[in-house]
Formats: structure tokens, C-alpha cells, sequence
């Protein structure tokens, strides 16, 4: 059997308080789709980072086409041939698309002329995405496009370098199916050229379908590796949490009553957005469903005050309220969990404490004061009811995983009291046993007579906790599904009545 292209032995690393990985050994393979697995915590990314460089690894070995390496940094890393698609984009927003993919090796004039060649970057840069597939201007600024298109950038700049080893951490987490079929299709061509590719994801279906062998991760340690033909979604998750789940989605229990708010002739001032109406039933779960670029966050986020509004009204408990900034939003009762945590949702360089108490800090004051231990008693709900795994409280929020970064957001939330929430891909990045316990949070909250409304990508997620579906299409509704009648293909049917 041929040297592995990748092997790590025995990898340690450890943070204050928590061991991350504890003697982890791994083979990754020329030409092969290797899948790592495990609930939030259980040191995928750890690990990654640790081949990369990002982290200095405590203890073990890590081998390149059988030479030992010990990446400096990212930039080591990649002059190696080892590239890494991060789950939490980190892209200079106000550049072009093809600054972006060749930040920091713009190519030059000449050797004579040390100058930036923007007519060579664009070429580079078209020929790319020609041969993946990506239909995206390179003169675009970044900031103007949607979260799964620069999603697809960061893709196609990993593959520029012309790696060996691609590291993919939830890749598909801000696509839509077109998209995520096109990444797949990039999988096939770089495997045929020998590359190899570890692909992290909680999504049982497409890592058996793509991957050749499948890792599972627990608490910092290597359970059981599994030729991917071999193992079952029921296997895998039961690796993954240590116990047997029967069930993805909890018993719903809940039962809507009286509507508690009515949208009327909604449009957006900047935005696709236009004449949306709907209602919300106490104790009810809406789901909002629709294609990428529907207008799903763009109407959220407008309810919340974060986008401005051109025309509509909107009514609470029979009244209209006027909601033109979030703080008005947050005196109305309402709460929005964003699509993008880490752009819009935390406070990277603060502890767990200040980013779960920061929306609510008036309810922690003794005078004028605000009390340690008030916020701390807070927090401690918060890390106890959404099972956040942490040294502890003071651990900087940027230094969790991507799943507990997103239940620390979603407890914040939770501790202003809301009556509505609004909730923008919620389990976006999170393993199957934290979705779980995810969805009983939210049913238990409809059963407390909350409004909530759900966007989200996965269809299975809106057909499993939802009461009613409205489909969102080119900015409008195009429809509403009834929890009895609801169905995938009426979903896509109504996805597509005006794009």
C-alpha cells in the first residue's frame, strides 16, 4: 500500500482547562474524499488547524508525502500545498472578487515591471471559475454578493493554489443545492488529479455520498474510522453522540393560538423585498423557505429594524408598532438570531459572559453598577440550558466552535425575554445532536406561547418543526404550505413561480 499523502500521529493540543485533542493518529489518502465527523467540540477543526499551522500542536507528529512538517502559519502551509476552506468566511469585504483570490501573490506587470497586473488577475481569475463552473464577475465587490457566493470565491481560491490536500469545513452550509452539486463536481475533478480532500460536515447524506471513508470524533479523540460504503447514517451519529437518537426532530406539542403579529405590504427601501404580508400565531413556528436570494433574510432583517423599510406596516398584539432601528425591535419583544454569526453575531475578542449578556445588560445592574455575579448566574443558565462545552465562562467566544458560538447567540437572545423570534439559519454548522436539542428549545418555546419564525436552506429542518411554511420567490410570497399539505416538491414548485 502507497504512502499516505497526510499522517498525522498521536496530535495533541490543549487549551486552559480543556484537552482538544488527545493523541489523535489519522491517514488521508491520494485521490480520496476523507470525512471528519463529531458533535461541536469534538476537535475536527482543532485538528485541521493544527495541520495548517493556525495551531501549534502540544504533542505528535504530522507528516507531507512522508517529510515531517510543522506549518508556521497559513502561508506555510499553502507554499506546501496544503489548503483549507474555513467554515467562518474572513474576506476583505470592500475588495473585488479578484483581489480577494489573489490577496497577498497579485500577479505583476513583469519581472521588469513590479507593478499589479489587473488584466493578468482578471484572466487568472475568469479561467478559474470557467473551468469550476462559477458564474461570478470578478470585478464584483465581495460585500455586494450573497453569503453562498462568496462562499464559492473562498472555494476556487483553495483550488488556485493548486493544493495537494484540501481541507473543507462545512462547505456547504451557505449553499443552496445547485450550488452544493457544483462543489461536488469540483470534489470529483480534484480527486481525479490526485488531490486529496478532507471534507467536515454535518450532513449525514452528502458525506456518504461523496466520501471514500468517514472518521468519527469524540471529545477530543479518535472513535472509529469506516470505509464509507461500509457505515450507516444511524452508525455514524450514534458514534458521533455515544448513544443511540432515534429521533431528529423532537415530538411537537406545541399549538398556535391567536395571531400576535400581522406584516402588511412589506418592501424593502435597498432591498428585493416587496409587498410581503403574512401572520404569526402565538405558539406557532413559521418556517420561511425559498431559493437563495428570495429575500428570506432580507424580510427578517427588515422586521428587525436592520434593513430600512420603503412601505408597510407592522402590528403586535393588534397595534401597530414602528420599528426603524434594532433597539426599537428589542423594546418590542423581538429577537433575530443572524444568518452570519461570526460577521453579525459575536463579539470575537469578549468572553462567553459579556456575548451572552450584552443584549440585556439593564436586567444585571445593582444601581448603576452592573453586577458580576448577576451576569455570571445568567450565563451559567445559558451554558447549561443550550449544552455549550467550554473551560469557562471567561474563554473568549472566538475560540469555541462554530455550533457553540451559535448557542451562545441564541441563549443572549433568550435572556431579553423575546416574545417573537426570528431565527436566521439556526443550525447552520451544527452536528445533529446539538440540532436536537435545538429544536426542543424552540418547541419549548412555542409551547410558551413564542412566535417564532425559522429561515432555513434545509428543507427536511422546515418540514420537521414547522406549522406552516411560507415560500418566499424573487422578493414576494409566493405561497403558503399548511403543516398537513406540506411537501418538498410543493416547496420548489412555489420556490420557482417568479425567478
Amino acid at each position: 500500500m502507497s504512502e499516505p499523502l497526510i499522517r498525522i500521529e498521536n496530535v495533541s493540543k490543549y487549551f486552559p482547562g480543556v484537552r482538544a485533542l488527545d493523541s489523535v493518529s489519522l491517514n488521508i489518502n491520494r485521490g480520496r474524499v476523507h470525512a471528519l465527523m463529531g458533535e461541536n467540540g469534538a476537535g475536527k477543526s482543532t485538528l485541521m488547524k493544527c495541520l495548517f499551522g493556525i495551531y501549534k500542536k502540544d504533542g505528535g507528529r504530522i507528516f507531507l508525502d512522508g517529510e515531517e512538517v510543522d506549518f508556521s502559519g497559513a502561508k506555510d502551509a499553502l507554499m506546501h500545498g496544503v489548503a483549507m476552506v474555513h467554515q467562518e468566511l474572513n474576506q476583505a469585504l470592500n475588495l473585488t472578487v479578484m483581489d480577494n483570490m489573489w490577496l497577498g501573490r497579485f500577479p505583476k506587470v513583469s519581472k521588469l515591471i513590479p507593478l499589479t497586473s489587473e488584466s493578468k488577475m482578471r484572466k487568472m481569475t475568469e479561467k478559474i471559475f470557467f473551468e469550476l463552473g462559477i458564474k461570478t464577475s470578478p470585478n464584483a465587490i465581495m460585500k455586494n454578493l450573497s453569503v453562498s457566493k462568496r462562499q464559492m470565491v473562498e472555494i476556487a481560491k483553495a483550488v488556485s493554489y493548486n493544493a495537494k490536500v484540501i481541507v473543507f469545513d462545512e462547505p456547504t452550509s451557505s449553499l443552496n443545492e445547485n450550488e452544493a452539486e457544483l462543489l461536488f463536481d469540483i470534489i470529483e475533478k480534484l480527486k481525479s488529479k490526485g488531490c486529496a480532500i478532507i471534507y467536515i460536515s454535518h450532513k449525514m447524506e452528502e458525506i456518504l455520498r461523496i466520501s471514500d471513508e468517514v472518521t468519527v470524533m469524540r471529545d477530543g479523540k479518535l472513535i472509529a474510522t469506516s470505509s464509507a460504503k461500509d457505515i450507516t447514517t444511524d452508525e455514524i451519529i450514534k458514534l458521533m453522540v455515544g448513544r443511540e437518537l432515534n429521533e431528529r426532530y423532537p415530538k411537537k406539542e406545541n399549538v398556535p393560538n391567536d395571531v400576535m403579529l400581522h406584516v402588511s405590504g412589506l418592501s424593502g427601501k435597498y432591498s428585493r423585498l416587496h409587498n410581503v404580508s403574512f401572520t404569526l400565531r402565538e405558539g406557532e413556528i413559521l418556517g420561511i423557505a425559498g431559493l437563495d436570494g428570495a429575500g428570506r433574510t432580507e424580510l427578517v432583517e427588515t422586521l428587525f429594524g436592520r434593513r430600512e423599510k420603503e412601505n408597510g406596516k407592522i402590528f403586535l398584539d393588534g397595534k401597530e408598532i414602528k420599528i426603524k432601528t434594532p433597539i426599537d425591535a428589542i423594546k418590542h419583544g423581538f429577537a433575530l438570531l443572524t444568518e452570519e454569526r461570526r460577521e453579525s453575531g459575536i463579539f470575537g475578542i469578549l468572553s462567553i459572559t459579556l456575548n451572552a449578556t450584552v443584549s440585556s445588560l439593564r436586567k444585571y445592574r445593582t444601581g448603576p453598577i452592573l453586577s458580576n455575579k448577576k451576569m455570571h448566574s445568567a450565563t451559567e443558565w445559558c451554558i447549561k440550558a443550550m449544552r455549550i462545552k467550554s473551560a469557562s465562562q471567561k474563554t473568549r467566544i472566538s475560540a469555541l466552535s462554530g455550533g457553540n458560538q451559535q448557542k451562545v447567540i441564541l441563549g443572549r437572545w433568550l435572556l431579553t425575554g423575546p416574545k417573537v423570534l426570528l431565527l436566521d439559519e439556526p443550525t447552520r454548522g451544527i452536528d445533529v445532536g446539538a440540532k436536537y436539542e435545538i429544536y426542543k428549545l424552540i418547541l419549548d418555546l412555542a409551547k410558551n406561547n413564542k412566535g417564532i419564525i425559522i429561515v432555513s436552506s434545509e428543507m427536511a429542518e422546515l418540514i420537521g418543526i414547522c406549522d406552516r411554511i411560507v415560500v418566499m420567490s424573487g422578493g414576494m410570497i409566493a405561497g403558503e404550505v399548511l403543516r398537513d399539505e406540506i411537501t418538498q416538491e410543493k416547496i420548489m414548485e412555489l420556490s420557482t413561480r417568479f425567478v
